[in-house]
């Protein structure tokens, strides 16, 4: 498939909207965290009812996000951002109107459906922009993820500390009201003629209810006891589902998860590294968050306010995105696989780093960066290793599995890390807090999980090399010389005899322009409707293109040649 140009809209405009929109759909996750401690006097409910003010939002954009990739596939990434930015707008005015659990909740639910907007935002960069452009801008908008969720805590905390925290959830509601108008002027329409078929309803509902089993169980085990029966069967029931599921996607004529593509070793493998990139780039936020606001008088913790240690994390956030176009340059000179295997590499350090700078606040911020600056990477390399495995038509519903891989990792992360922290802890004051051994342990499963990832990265496969163009000979001959035609008239039946000679000669070898749709059109080292040639695709082509020139050179002097010899034949019987 021919990428098509892009419409004079498509450029930085477009870049810049969607990496907003990416931002603005993850800073709701992180909208209300500095307001955990106070959500029980704020919705008159125990502390226990109200977290699930925070895993609802979790819930609802891990199951909605693989929904809303395969409808971008069919209807248009363009219109299901339009139609995800509703939700988001209508869940903000709810929950800035709520005053008790339930409306906070179902608010909450509504601005899950924002995360969608991410991996669709991604899928379309591949449709509105030159290929050239379309590597950075990935980038950036895969980052977008991490990003919000950075700069979302230091923000939050201000507006909770200084104003009414309803203030957060109009602020949210303006946000995306402008998204939307930005996108509806902005963004133009992406194709949808590659992608048939219709939604698979009982393999978005299979789907959705592991995924509900799965995260319920990881995100509330801590609190209802890892051996009670409620976690085991929540567990159990999600295992057994997801394998139900899968027989059916297997069967079914157009699945939401087309599995066999899904199962190809660069896709399958760049997931199980997103989820344990995820579970890594989680694991920094809770350790240095909590270590910035326990109390100096417990020896390792540094006793800053919630406003300053978000401040002290915000850095991280717009390292994140300082990282993105050195990632793209990265992926472009050595490929996305080394950029993943670097970004892999720097979150472990900034684990290490985090370890031997606990004792002071600059220290864990640059920790921090360090970290981030290996979550950008990481983020920004792995669209372009989804992309490039898959068809044009399934990109929305792959970015959107990948987004949801990563979603697991952080669901995941959050677990054990509470486990670790619940565990290793020390009493002061009447009071159970974690320990600094609580926390190094959990920096060094946090530092383990980024190796793995780098391991995993490691066995990706390699790129197939398109076939090597032939060798050019080693000496070109001479052309052939061509006589000097003879003065006189050329009999009009020899002309047009000879013009009908050279003619069909003539149109077969003629190329000064690009070759037409289906002659000497390199075959692809994969089926990957990429859109692109390769460098060494590029280069067979041209070198055709040389061939052709010259086996048409030869043959018009041949051609020409005889028909001069043909002419003074024709004279000498005529005198």
């Amino acid at each position: 498939m021919v990428h098509s140009a892009p419409s004079p809209r498509s450029g930085g405009g477009i870049v810049s909207v969607l990496a907003v929109a990416g931002i603005v759909g993850s800073l709701m996750q992180t909208l209300v965290v500095p307001l955990i401690g106070e959500l029980p006097r704020l919705l008159r409910a125990s502390a226990a009812d109200t977290s699930w003010v925070i895993t609802v939002t979790l819930l609802v954009g891990a199951v909605a996000t693989p929904v809303i990739g395969k409808l971008g596939d069919l209807y248009g990434k363009r219109t299901m951002m339009l139609v995800c930015s509703v939700p988001l707008i209508a869940g903000s005015v709810v929950c800035a109107l709520s005053g008790s659990l339930i409306p906070m909740i179902a608010g909450r639910g509504l601005q899950g459906l924002g995360v969608g907007m991410i991996p669709l935002g991604v899928s379309a960069l591949r449709d509105l922009l030159p290929p050239q452009r379309v590597g950075p801008a990935s980038a950036l908008m895969s980052s977008s993820m991490g990003i919000g969720g950075a700069l979302g805590l230091p923000i939050s905390a201000a507006v909770a500390e200084y104003a009414d925290w309803r203030v957060l959830f109009w602020g949210s509601a303006a946000l995306s009201v402008l998204v939307a108008v930005l996108i509806w002027l902005l963004v133009p329409a992406t194709p949808t003629a590659a992608a048939r078929g219709r939604l698979d309803l009982v393999g978005a509902l299979g789907l959705g209810a592991a995924l509900v089993c799965l995260l319920l169980g990881v995100s509330k085990g801590g609190d209802w006891g890892w051996s009670s029966g409620t976690t085991l069967g929540l567990l159990g029931g999600a295992v057994v589902l997801a394998l139900l599921w899968a027989l059916w996607e297997l069967r079914v004529r157009d699945p939401l998860v087309d599995l066999r593509t899904t199962a190809r070793p660069q896709v399958l493998l760049t997931n199980v590294a997103s989820i344990l990139v995820g579970f890594a780039m989680y694991a920094q936020s809770l350790v240095l968050m909590q270590i910035l606001q326990l109390p100096a008088a417990l020896g390792h913790g540094l006793g800053q306010s919630m406003l300053a240690a978000g401040l002290w994390m915000a850095p991280s956030g717009l390292m994140m995105m300082a990282v993105s176009s050195l990632g793209a340059r990265l992926s472009a000179a050595r490929g996305p696989k080394t950029s993943l295997f670097v970004g892999a590499l720097v979150i472990a350090a900034g684990y290490g780093a985090a370890l031997g700078l606990m004792g002071w606040s600059w220290g864990l911020m640059i920790a921090g960066c360090v970290g981030s600056a290996g979550v950008g990477l990481a983020y920004g390399a792995m669209p372009a290793l989804i992309m490039g495995a898959v068809p044009r038509s399934e990109t929305a519903s792959a970015n959107s599995f990948n987004t949801l891989m990563r979603s697991i990792g952080t669901s995941v992360c959050a677990a054990v890390v509470g486990v670790v922290l619940a565990q290793l802890t020390v009493t002061v004051g009447g009071h159970t807090l974690p320990s600094e051994t609580g926390f190094r342990t959990a920096l060094l499963i946090g530092c383990g999980v980024a190796l793995a990832a780098a391991l995993v990265t490691l066995t990706l496969p390699k790129p197939t090399p398109a076939a090597a163009p032939a060798p050019a000979p080693a000496e070109t001959p001479a052309p052939v010389p061509i006589p000097e035609p003879v003065a006189g008239p050329v009999p009009a039946a020899l002309d047009a005899a000879r013009s009908a000679a050279l003619g069909p000669w003539e149109d077969a070898f003629r190329s000064p322009d690009p070759a037409p749709e289906g002659r000497h059109q390199p075959r692809p080292a994969q089926p990957v409707e990429t859109g692109v040639l390769s460098l060494a695709e590029r280069d067979e082509l041209l070198w055709l293109r040389r061939e052709n020139a010259e086996l048409r050179r030869e043959l018009d002097v041949l051609m020409r040649g005889a028909g001069v010899w043909l002419k003074n034949l024709a004279d000498d019987k005529a005198g």
